[in-house]
């Protein structure tokens, strides 16, 4: 796939302080170009800290302003061997290819392909043998940096979507398996999942760049009930208590999603295994959310409280025939104040002070509801009965 040469901001400095580092080592100016010869990063390196006008040909002056080289450019300095080189290349001098001052190549790979060429001028005496030594291992951090930048761009939304749907056993472990063949090294960092619903669109071509969010890996859309959608989000993480990436990233979608959107956020995960249970984990904190408008619009699953355990109770569980009679539209208000009164933890002061409404009412209400549902509010297990039934009943 073409590389991009306007590379994002999250690696720019990367690039920067590696060829800095390069110029630094031999004393001599060095660019920095992707395999496709675009110009990543350039090193000017003067003891006057300004540009020598002697350093530039026309070659380099084109590559420099308009941060790329020609087809033939790029053809004839590739007759030199250099995308198949491991080791620094020499190319002499010709100026009838706009060629005024030789060049040294030094090729950046990773893991065997090559992503990208550091180039020096060929001066007399030139670097030493040990100075291109040490340039070389720069020159294959950068390879890596380049390597990685190029993952994170890829579009693995095919990958994602599989993990996120297979059933359990084999076909969730083949899914797992095929995107960490895609995501190589990186699959086994921090990771973990946020979940945007409801999501607009399922068309791929109107869901956001992977690339304009720090820190995303990947990123789909996932069916949500009968027939929505929901935003998926693999985010890459540095520490399991800083989740910040990912909380930075599910607020910006809820602003660009449908008004009444939700967002939750998993725990962190090492690895790609459980992808799975972070995918039921956030998918659960967005369904809180949208139950409980108060959690949001963002939520992490560890603080979605009784919700955990209520997400993970079948549809049906919401349909408990103690609710049933208590959930009809005429008695809306007293389903409410017995779920302010559960939630008050059965304090009657709290309770009339939050409705705004007289003990005696409260008392009134209560009675009522005890008389609708068969419930005996004094009883503990019939009070956790009827809260998780009224909390159930939102989802």
């Amino acid at each position: 796939m073409r590389e991009n040469a306007r590379v994002t901001a999250e690696y720019r400095g990367d690039y920067q302080e590696l060829v800095d580092e390069i110029s630094a080592l031999l004393g001599m100016p060095a660019t920095l170009e992707n395999r496709d010869f675009e110009l990543i990063a350039f090193a000017a390196y003067d003891s006057e800290g300004e540009l020598d006008p002697s350093a530039l040909d026309p070659v380099r002056t084109r590559s420099i302003l308009t941060r790329r080289s020609t087809a033939a450019v790029r053809t004839w300095f590739e007759g030199f061997g250099i995308t198949r080189a491991t080791a620094p290349v020499r190319i002499p001098p010709t100026p009838e290819a706009g060629v005024y001052r030789g060049r040294i190549c030094l090729p950046v790979r990773h893991r065997g392909v090559v992503r990208g060429y550091v180039w020096l001028l060929d001066d007399d005496p030139g670097p030493t043998p040990d100075q291109l030594t040490a340039a070389m291992e720069v020159a294959s951090r950068i390879g890596a940096v380049l390597a990685d930048e190029a993952q994170a761009g890829a579009d693995l939304t095919r990958e994602l979507r599989a993990v996120l749907t297979a059933e359990r056993g084999w076909q969730r472990d083949m899914a797992v398996a095929e995107l960490r063949t895609a995501l190589g090294a990186r699959g086994d960092g921090l990771h973990t999942v946020v979940c945007v619903a409801p999501w607009p669109s399922a068309d791929p071509d109107e869901a956001p760049s992977v690339r304009t969010v720090p820190g995303a890996t990947a990123l789909c859309t996932v069916p949500w009930g009968a027939t929505g959608q929901s935003l998926a989000l693999l985010v890459r993480l540095r520490s399991p208590e800083v989740m910040t990436p990912a909380l930075t990233a599910a607020s910006r979608f809820v602003r660009e999603a449908a008004a009444d959107a939700a967002a939750g956020v998993a725990g962190a995960r090492t690895g790609l295994a459980e992808l799975g249970a972070a995918w039921q984990e956030a998918s659960a904190a967005a369904r809180a959310v949208l139950a409980e408008p108060r959690l949001g619009p963002v939520a992490e699953w560890a603080s979605i409280g009784p919700f955990r355990l209520l997400t993970s109770l079948p549809p049906d569980a919401a349909h408990d025939p103690v609710v049933r009679t208590l959930l009809e539209p005429a008695h809306r208000e007293l389903a409410r104040t017995a779920e302010v009164f559960l939630d008050c933890a059965g304090q009657a002061g709290r309770t009339a002070a939050e409705l705004g409404i007289h003990r005696q009412t409260l008392y009134y209400r209560l009675s009522r509801v005890e008389q609708l549902t068969g419930l005996d509010l004094d009883d503990g297990e019939d009070r956790l009965l009827l809260h998780m039934a009224l909390k159930s009943a939102r989802l």
